[in-house]
């Protein structure tokens, strides 16, 4: 394979003529700071014989996570709904493109049911983009969402959603439920999106997030995420930080890029731990109320952490406890 060309990229565009003239992909051996033990312990075969029980899917998974031993070691895990098979095909992703089958109107109830055994107390909900549906798939945050509530009432709730190509209807029927969290990925800086987010856009994110905030009427915390490894310089991560604050994006993650496969986009700089450190102080001084930032943080790794806990007798949680 060329280096300049990804099979995950089969319209030919050139990856260099979007990154840079002064870049070229790694063919290095990763950092030592990446070096995690292999899953395995007790929980984490519990884990799994549960979620294959329930014909459930997780990200953990289905995006090869590098924590999935540590995170499903505490007893959490992030839910992947509407099944396995995206409508997209980002440059990054390791989840299957392709033309999706998956309609079980049982998911929701499965979900929740699985949250409960497993006596989770933040839970995270997400999607493969979904963009065959008339909805978008919100129907069926709606309906886990609403068994959470149902199966596992004092479990906090964040949905990590695609971005509905635009729609407010169906983002307006997520938020209706108030869930605590609401996270949208805008994953990469705008210029990398012809090569990493075809399908999506940089404007079209910042608008979901926006309109996410508004319309939960400060009971949604909203939160994003993004990757570096992919070309960005630390002058585009901090620009795209200040367009995400302008939009009332409260949360932030930071995370390092890694490539899946030799059919997914090349990694072209592995940032330093001390990098994601100064990412991190200039997130907190541009207003985000929390932010972490570190070669291993994925958007949804210790979930439970980054979001500020609300205090006694005050928001959503406080009114189911």
């Amino acid at each position: 394979m060329s280096a300049t060309r990804s099979r995950s990229n089969p319209g030919g565009m050139d990856v260099l003529s979007v990154l840079g003239p002064d870049v070229r992909p790694l063919r290095e051996r990763k950092p030592p700071w990446f070096k995690v033990p292999p899953p395995g312990g007790e929980r984490y075969r519990e884990l799994t014989a549960l979620i294959e029980e329930e014909n459930l899917h997780t990200v953990c998974q289905e995006a090869a996570c590098p924590n999935v031993g540590e995170c499903w070691e505490r007893g959490t895990a992030t839910f992947m709904i509407l099944g396995d098979t995206c409508t997209r095909r980002c440059g990054f992703c390791n989840v299957k493109t392709g033309k999706p089958t998956w309609d079980d109107p049982l998911e929701p109830a499965r979900v929740a049911r699985s949250i409960a055994r497993m006596g989770l107390r933040h839970a995270v909900i997400t999607s493969v983009d979904r963009d065959d549906l008339p909805d978008k798939g919100a129907a069926a945050f709606v309906g886990v969402i609403r068994q959470i509530r149902r199966q596992a009432p004092g479990c906090q709730i964040e949905v990590l959603t695609p971005d509905f190509q635009g729609q407010e209807m169906p983002l307006a029927k997520v938020i209706a439920e108030r869930p605590d969290v609401f996270s949208h990925n805008v994953e990469v800086v705008p210029r990398l999106y012809p090569i990493a987010r075809r399908g999506s856009e940089f404007e079209r994110s910042c608008r979901v997030l926006r309109l996410a905030g508004e319309l939960g009427e400060g009971e949604v915390v909203t939160k994003s995420g993004l990757m570096v490894g992919l070309g960005e310089t630390h002058e585009e991560m901090l620009d795209t930080f200040a367009a995400l604050r302008e939009n009332g994006v409260g949360v932030l993650t930071v995370g390092q890029y890694l490539r899946p496969s030799e059919r997914h986009l090349p990694v072209v700089r592995y940032w330093h731990p001390d990098e994601f450190s100064e990412l991190e102080r200039a997130a907190l001084e541009l207003g985000f109320d929390h932010c972490a930032a570190g070669p291993l943080v994925r958007s949804s790794y210790h979930a439970d952490e980054h979001v500020p806990q609300p205090r006694a007798g005050v928001g959503p949680l406080a009114a189911r406890s």
